[in-house]
């Protein structure tokens, strides 16, 4: 491994020109794809083996009109204080705004009054009125949008407080100022680290390309893939991580190369050769975590993790190419200016003044912490794992939904529309229940209906059941069931499981059958399927990542500390994520106005990207260890060594990476910010605690055992030689070449 790389990194230091040229143009295509594609509609949400997808299933087949998937507004009305929606003034109003609504767009499908929908709070201070569209709300125009917002805020100058809730007014996440604002302190951490202009654009400006080539991929295979636009944010959100951080380590071992007096080809080789190697495994752990979302079986997930995957491995490949083939064109202008003439004045001299010009790392804090980790090692392990433990804590708390409206900030006007129908008609109404009667082996399909509706409306929990409607061929029913409870509440969860449990009876009695679908329903199910795929799902990952780091590292110790730290790093940070956005601790700080359930694929999707992302830091900074103690010294010494060469460079990354994921803090999407939260928190754990702390004190309390491999196994596993001892093998055969050249002749007659 470390010999391919180390050619391919002198080939793309050598053929420049050629290697620019080739990402250059990948830019250019990815970018005319994604300019030329024609726009991405919705992307399709189904949840294969779960009732509620199996409920809108047999809507589609039997009663297409009621599964329509197109967009929706709920338009609320509320009278001044003491009126009635239904006094005169107020009723025209109301019936002047909703055949607005409905002349509005050629988008729309119909627009329901309020007073011919029955749809009037028993006081008569608040009514709704339902529109729907023809198209998805992805589909809608700005003009459509506008026409909408256009409507009401006419309506509103008539004294109404009118608001609107639903899908149709949903945009694209707001994003752009707040990426902008991580990539910024990512450049400032650069400079700060390589005291280089040049030096810290590298990573900076292949990390975009590589964003760039992604993201306009993702763009241009958006419709005919059906990707949704979470997609691309969350590619984005990874590949500016890892693109940075891949550049950041080749970068670094490249001016460690130079310090140690080689010519810029072979620098870029062997940092190619070393550092790329450990990009190649540092990816594919991240890769695997990514791809592995496949085992949870919905479609979304699966695509978002191939999508981020892809940024991954461009990521990688641009580290192994684009960078040395800029370093090519960069010369010593990556150094700091006080080491470049001291550095490039040939012999013996230079390589002496390159290793004063990197002495201060010698005894930097990252040394200086790995001394006292080393001497204090019990003491550093049992701070660290209480600490984490009691960030921990909080997940026992742990509540899982879905967000809906009424996770929205509190100045948005969905939020508005949702808090008034909650307080007109009652909370369930933001969410009510769709329970489909499959009828066609019923005796009696309207007696079978009118059972299924009796029998729910004896549950617990239930507000309302609407008579059944039946379609054309009268083998289908729909019966609408209104909540007591908040859509994302635990005893609407509950009144999902009792509609279902009943089942049996109703089957019994009247030979129908019935399920449950809806957004409520398919949020329940989702979150179900979520935790029934999260051991499965962490078993196949840290399985597969566990014997990938055997073979990297040729230990079995090392990558099962490694695993457990990862565990821990992780509940650390789901711990935070529940006290922030479901407790509100410090919520304010974060733009969480509402708390509530944690979104139910947080868990999953926090152990798939943080899992890669942890095993980042651990391959460059252990592989460094390893290194050294392979290279023949003492395990403690190996440890401070693989400090004083990574810690300060692991540091800045992972202060990148904090940054730019925190930037998605930012974001007005309550799932991204989400995320964006989440990640960065865990990174914090993993990066400073974890693998800062936990890892060298671990080492250090083993010693030699650490790096114990059963014979047999070492015999098993292939050599990928990431320390790169085959690179310094040859440099020393052709060290002893160039001090006898008769070498060669005697070797040719033995």
């Amino acid at each position: 491994m470390a010999t391919f790389l180390y050619k391919l990194g002198k080939l793309a230091f050598r053929r420049r020109h050629f290697v620019a040229l080739i990402w250059v143009a990948l830019l250019t295509l990815a970018g005319v794809g994604a300019a030329s594609a024609p726009t991405a509609s919705s992307s399709s949400f189904s949840i294969p083996g779960t009732e509620a997808q199996k409920a809108f299933d047999l809507l589609e087949k039997r009663a297409p009109e009621a599964s329509a998937d197109g967009a929706s507004a709920r338009v609320v009305f509320k009278a001044p204080g003491g009126e009635k929606v239904t006094d005169p003034a107020n009723k025209r109003e109301i019936d002047k705004t909703v055949a607005a609504l409905a002349s509005g767009s050629d988008q729309v499908a119909r627009a329901d009054s309020p007073f011919q929908a029955k749809t009037v709070s028993k006081d008569g201070s608040t009514a709704y009125a339902s529109v729907s569209y023809k198209v998805t709300a992805m589909e809608l125009t700005d003009d459509d949008r506008d026409a909408l917002e256009k409507t009401v805020d006419e309506a509103r100058d008539s004294g109404l407080t009118v608001e609107v809730g639903g899908d149709a007014l949903v945009a694209m996440p707001e994003t752009g100022a707040t990426e902008v604002i991580g990539i910024a302190i990512a450049a400032v951490v650069l400079i700060i680290t390589f005291g280089s202009l040049v030096a810290a654009g590298l990573p900076l400006i292949t990390a975009l390309i590589g964003v760039g080539i992604g993201v306009s991929t993702i763009t241009a295979l958006a419709d005919a893939l059906d990707l949704g636009t979470t997609t691309s944010t969350l590619a984005m959100m990874i590949g500016l991580a890892v693109g940075i951080d891949y550049a950041l380590f080749i970068v670094s071992r490249y001016r460690g190369e130079l310090a140690e007096g080689r010519d810029r080809e072979e620098a870029a080789g062997r940092a190619v050769g070393t550092a790329g190697s450990a990009v190649v495994f540092a990816g594919l752990t991240v890769v695997i975590a990514l791809v592995g979302l496949a085992v949870v079986n919905i479609p979304m997930l699966t695509k978002m993790g191939f999508a981020a995957a892809g940024t991954v491995v461009i990521a990688v490949l641009i580290g192994l190419t684009l960078i040395p083939a800029l370093l090519g064109y960069a010369g010593k202008r990556v150094l700091p200016a006080g080491a470049k003439s001291r550095m490039f004045g040939g012999g013996k001299k230079a390589a002496d003044a390159g290793e004063r010009a990197d002495g201060a790392e010698k005894q930097n804090m990252g040394t200086r912490w790995a001394r006292f980790v080393v001497r204090r090692p019990i003491a550093v392990l049992l701070v660290g794992i209480v600490g984490l433990g009691a960030a921990a804590l909080p997940v026992s708390k742990l509540e899982l939904g879905l967000p809906d409206d009424g996770a929205q900030p509190t100045s948005t006007t969905q939020r508005k529309a949702y808090d008034l129908v909650s307080e007109g008609f009652g909370p369930g109404f933001n969410g009510p229940l769709m329970v489909v009667g499959d009828l066609k082996g019923a005796d009696d399909p309207k007696a079978a209906a009118g059972e299924i509706q009796k029998t729910i409306a004896q549950l617990d929990d239930v507000l309302t059941v609407a008579p059944p409607m039946l379609n054309k061929a009268g083998d289908t029913a729909i019966i609408s069931v209104v909540p007591s409870s908040k859509p994302s509440g635990i005893e609407t969860e509950d009144l999902v499981h009792s509609i279902r449990d009943s089942g049996a009876k109703i089957k019994s009695d009247s030979g129908a059958e019935i399920m449950v679908t809806g957004t409520t329903a398919m949020n329940i199910d989702v979150s179900q399927k979520l935790n029934d795929a999260l051991l499965p799902y962490l078993a196949l990952v840290v399985g597969l990542a566990f014997l990938l780091l055997i073979v990297v590292f040729r230990s079995i110790l090392v990558p099962l500390k490694a695993a457990l730290g990862f565990l821990l790093s992780v509940l650390a940070a789901l711990g935070a994520v529940v006290a922030v956005f479901q407790w509100g601790w410090l919520g304010s700080l974060f733009g969480v106005e509402q708390t509530g359930p944690i979104m139910s694929m947080m868990p999953i999707f926090m152990v798939g990207v943080v899992f890669g992302l942890a095993m980042d830091y651990e391959v460059f900074l252990v592989t460094r260890m390893r290194e050294a103690y392979v290279h023949g010294e003492r395990p403690g010494q190996a440890i401070v060594t693989g400090f004083r060469h990574g810690a300060r460079v692991v540091s800045a990354a992972a202060v990148i990476m904090i940054a730019v994921f925190a930037g998605f803090i930012g974001s007005s999407e309550q799932m991204v910010k989400m995320i964006g939260f989440g990640l960065a928190i865990a990174v914090f754990f993993d990066a400073f605690v974890v693998r800062m702390a936990l890892v060298p004190a671990v080492l250090a309390l083993l010693g030699k055992k650490a790096w114990w491999l059963p014979k047999w196994l070492d015999r098993a596993l292939p050599n990928v030689d990431v320390e790169g001892e085959g690179l310094r093998t040859a440099a020393e055969k052709d060290a002893d070449r160039d001090q006898d050249p008769d070498a060669d002749r005697e070797l040719a007659r033995v």
